[in-house]
């Protein structure tokens, strides 16, 4: 059957990866209205206009059955000097002439805007969901990781795009995990009473947010494809963060009453979306409690410690304060979002902490010429 492909009709482009994969997939999306914000160049602060982002829709007859994004994130080009374009959000039944004709149509997109290079998945920037799953396929994704067939992997190498940029994501049993060891140096920040966790609730959540925020724009500085999180973008991103944080799963260390470290965690929400298929609607609420209740899932967003502070041993002990809060709160298992393989120091902290990969992914990359 003929492919069509449509430009930015978003009720299409949500529900291409449902009827691509079908119920009983591991696949979960944003929630509905959640994903419209996303791609919406007017207000998504990532973007300056009209022209730094399309929705594409593939379409057999009258039925979507693939979808991505074509976005442009000027900062990192900035940044980076780079002319890259992104791909984001790209599902797809397994069919070769749909998949080809998503591809074409976010190439062509990128090469009339004068850029030479497109990578993905990025949904929507490095510090989002990041990259295409290339194993672990069998393993339920939690909030903030990638998930999809391995057909997909497969169609965009016929399309000639090449995997780069491996990375992981990973799973704690929380059950069987043993904290961090406190040793001299964990000893000596546990002792200064100069060191303190502030408290976090949802009084002040967004306060914390943004002390949050300067901790990964300082600790993350140097890590590969980083650009700071203005707060406007933090801000977007963390928007009803104020509703869904368990406050006891979270930390914020401060020395002085400054802040140089956070964990920042929240239960995992992928049941409950999968349960309602991330639409708004009557039952909502009913279905949220009754996951807030039953989840047993975490997820840990980021870990971060200031540039300055690193080196004194202050991420063991947040961590540790983090896993006994997690086991007394009831929760058993805690995923963690992508790991860079070029990253050896959080590589270690997951392997110390008695970690499992989840699932492995890669960026896919592809030169326009």
């Amino acid at each position: 059957m003929t492919i069509r492909i449509e430009v930015g009709n978003f009720d299409a482009f949500f529900q291409a990866p449902f009827n691509a994969y079908g119920p009983d997939s591991l696949y979960v999306s944003p929630l509905r209205a959640d994903l419209l914000r996303f791609v919406s160049h007017d207000k998504n602060p990532l973007f300056s206009g009209p022209d730094d982002i399309s929705i594409f829709t593939a379409f057999q007859g009258e039925k979507p059955v693939g979808r991505l994004t074509a976005h442009v994130h000027n900062a990192s080009n900035k940044k980076f000097d780079w002319r890259r374009a992104y791909f984001g959000f790209f599902d797809c039944t397994d069919d070769g002439d749909a998949a080809s004709a998503l591809l074409a149509a976010a190439e062509t997109w990128a090469h009339t805007r004068g850029l030479d290079e497109i990578v993905g998945n990025i949904n929507l920037t490095a510090m989002q969901q990041v990259g295409v799953v290339t194993d672990g396929f069998e393993n339920a994704p939690y909030t903030d990781q990638v998930w999809n067939p391995p057909h997909i992997p497969r169609l965009l190498e016929e399309n000639g795009y090449a995997r780069d940029f491996p990375m992981a994501t990973f799973e704690v049993d929380l059950t069987l995990c043993a904290p961090p060891a406190i040793g001299p140096k964990q000893q000596q920040v546990l002792d200064d009473p100069d060191y303190a966790f502030a408290r976090i609730s949802r009084w002040n959540v967004r306060e914390r947010m943004e002390q949050a925020r300067l901790l990964l724009n300082s600790a993350f500085a140097q890590n590969p494809m980083f650009v700071p999180v203005s707060a406007d973008e933090y801000s977007f991103q963390a928007k009803d963060m104020v509703w869904i944080i368990d406050p006891r799963i979270s930390a914020l260390l401060t020395y002085k009453g400054d802040p140089v470290a956070t964990i920042l965690c929240i239960p995992d929400l992928n049941p409950f979306l999968k349960k309602i298929q991330s639409r708004l609607g009557l039952t909502m609420p009913w279905h949220f409690l009754r996951h807030r209740f039953a989840n047993k899932r975490a997820v840990l967003i980021y870990s971060a410690v200031r540039a300055d502070m690193q080196g004194k041993g202050i991420n063991p002990v947040v961590l540790r304060h983090v896993i006994l809060a997690m086991k007394k709160a009831g929760y058993k298992t805690l995923g963690n979002t992508w790991i860079a393989d070029v990253n050896a120091a959080s590589l270690a902290q997951k392997t110390k902490a008695g970690a499992h990969m989840l699932h492995r992914a890669h960026l896919y990359r592809k030169a326009l010429t």
